[in-house]
């Protein structure tokens, strides 16, 4: 066994509590190095008369990525605390690990053991139930839909016209009342709108008045009406929340840029030197980026952190808001995110906290800050494998486990999964305008672990390269729709909605191999399990699925080989054929 691999710390996503009952714990070895991990645990005030009186239970490998192995094991503590060890073995040697280290001997049960000293409910990390459910459907205001000519900024240009950086189309909130039929039928169960209140630019990331509705975009009573009738239709509704940065326009930076230092607003913003200006391309202020139009907020400001708090709270008291999309999130500090959940969990404990970040956020999902991130190394990894095919079926096997491996169970349940959004160029320009690819990546997204995310258009064929060519208008002439995919979507997100395996079920690879395209994965719970078998490549393939014995029957969802016919499996196997850039979907039969 190399030691020197293998990982466990108490807490964060290595010993966690799941509920107010159970403990997960992991703990990682080398990839392929250990046969068997048992972890022994007991009460840390009643386990001194010997390892017999402990609980023993096999831990299970859960993930695999290209470098390690990731166990784990539910414990179920009688008096919520925990005092555990793990015992590793190899098929040759048998070594024990405490807190103090590695050893021999099998160990007595003592201080050295590792601890979780008390599962207090306050601490458990317990996202909103809904989420697990949701379909997510992003929306760019601006891009969506113009519903009311009457508030359309001055030089609007024809709907459909090439998108730019500084024009604009008249999209509003209207626009969005009118289409609700369209994200009702398709599936729709929450919506995630990029910022609305006043600011300058198309995009609104600059804000001028963070009470105020853009006026381009209509009114704050106009927002309570669509947020009403969005509820009215089982959708929530989640608002962008840019507490980074302001715009250039917001009045307290206004009065820094007149005043200097004279100014009482002048430490709301984190400036170097005065005056505010830029030099060699720098502001002499933080700002986001180095873009002089969006000047950093100071959050450890006592009258900053007042005002955005109360913008946090007017809007779900106010409007009725389910949640928040925090801008930047991983730029502002920890502890002004940890007040924020407070004030935004007072007003509604089912509000939805969702942070922007590009990387893994352990150090935000552990109860008190976010609910969940904008899973971006999710995105990547469908980009290279399905997309770009820079990555074989192991490679993306690996990069998806080592994402479930990064969190505790229930952040991944609820993880933001997106394809793509206004800050990427769309899914179909990523697939070369494949739209077999396009489908393969929708199809696992829409039945994988965690809250899947359509950027609005993604269903009828909308295509766009990077900023601004990402953020075009829809497309609502039908004749300009490809209704195929739209179809396509609509029975995925159905099947998604029918069957609760496939929201909250457990999730394991069958198959994924070096130099393969062709990807299987297990979706299993109490009331159902299925088989999801999707090939990349283009030749027709013969696959043979192990651990699958029974009566599966094929689901027709727009593949040419999914007939509704029956397949067998035995001890042998399941074999399967898979169409070139098709799929199968199979749910075992009762």
């Amino acid at each position: 066994m190399l030691l020197e691999a293998i990982y466990h710390r108490p807490k964060q996503n290595w010993a966690y509590a799941y509920d107010r009952q159970t403990i997960h714990v992991r703990i990682r070895t080398k990839k392929n190095d250990v046969e068997k991990v048992t972890v022994y645990y007991g009460d840390k005030f009643n386990s001194w008369e010997g390892i017999e009186t402990t609980t023993s239970v096999p831990m299970t490998r859960m993930y695999q990525d290209e470098l390690f192995d990731y166990w784990q094991a539910e414990t179920l503590p009688p008096f919520r605390r925990l005092a555990y060890a793990f015992k590793l073995e190899d098929g040759h040697d048998t070594v024990w690990m405490t807190e103090r280290g590695f050893q021999q001997e099998t160990p007595e049960p003592t201080k050295s053991w590792f601890e979780y000293p008390f599962l207090n409910p306050a601490d458990i990390f317990a996202p909103p139930a809904w989420v697990k459910d949701a379909v997510f459907y992003q929306i760019f205001p601006e891009r969506f839909a113009n519903g009311d000519p009457s508030n359309d900024p001055e030089g609007v240009h024809p709907w459909g016209g090439e998108p730019k950086p500084d024009n604009y189309f008249g999209g509003d909130l209207q626009g969005v009342l009118n289409h609700l039929d369209h994200l009702e039928q398709l599936g729709i169960t929450a919506i995630y709108f990029t910022p609305i209140f006043e600011a300058t630019s198309n995009h609104k990331y600059d804000t001028k008045n963070y009470m105020k509705v853009d006026p381009h975009f209509g009114t704050n009573e106009k927002l309570k009406e669509l947020v009403q009738a969005c509820h009215d239709r089982g959708i929530r509704v989640l608002l962008d929340a840019v507490f980074n940065h302001c715009g250039h326009t917001f009045p307290p930076f206004v009065d820094v840029l007149e005043k200097g230092e004279q100014s009482a607003y002048k430490d709301w913003f984190h400036v170097r030197q005065f005056p505010l200006e830029v030099i060699d391309g720098v502001p002499t202020f933080d700002t986001f980026a180095f873009t002089p139009m969006m000047p950093k907020l100071n959050t450890e400001h006592p009258e900053v952190k007042t005002y955005l708090l109360d913008v946090a709270r007017y809007w779900i008291e106010e409007v009725g808001i389910d949640g928040w999309r925090l801008d930047v999130a991983n730029e502002v500090d920890h502890q002004f995110w940890r007040e924020f959940r407070q004030t935004v969990k007072a007003v509604n404990p089912d509000a939805y906290i969702l942070g922007e970040m590009f990387h893994e956020g352990m150090m935000w999902l552990q109860g008190d800050q976010f609910d969940a991130v904008m899973n971006y190394p999710f995105t990547y990894a469908m980009h290279d494998f399905f997309a770009q095919e820079a990555i074989d079926g192991l490679g993306f096997a690996q990069a998806i486990q080592h994402q479930l491996a990064s969190y505790p169970l229930q952040a991944n349940e609820v993880m933001f999964n997106l394809l793509d959004s206004h800050d990427t160029p769309r899914l179909l320009t990523l697939c070369g305008n494949d739209k077999r690819k396009m489908k393969l990546a929708a199809l696992f997204q829409l039945t994988f672990l965690g809250t899947p995310c359509i950027y609005y258009g993604d269903e009828v064929g909308l295509d766009g390269d990077h900023d601004p060519g990402c953020r075009k208008c829809m497309e609502w002439d039908e004749k300009g729709q490809d209704t195929g995919l739209l179809q396509y979507y609509r029975s995925l997100i159905a099947l998604r909605h029918k069957h609760s395996a496939l929201r909250t079920g457990s999730f394991r690879f069958i198959h994924a191999e070096e130099k393969d395209r062709v990807i299987a994965y297990e979706r299993a719970d109490a009331n159902g399990r299925w088989l999801f078998v999707l090939n990349g490549s283009e030749q027709k393939r013969t696959v043979n699925l192990q651990i699958c014995e029974g009566k599966w029957q094929s689901i027709d969802v727009g593949a040419k080989s999914d007939t509704g016919e029956m397949l067998a499996g035995n001890s042998k196997g399941l074999q399967i054929e898979v169409e070139d850039m098709g799929w199968r979907i199979l749910q075992l039969s009762q």
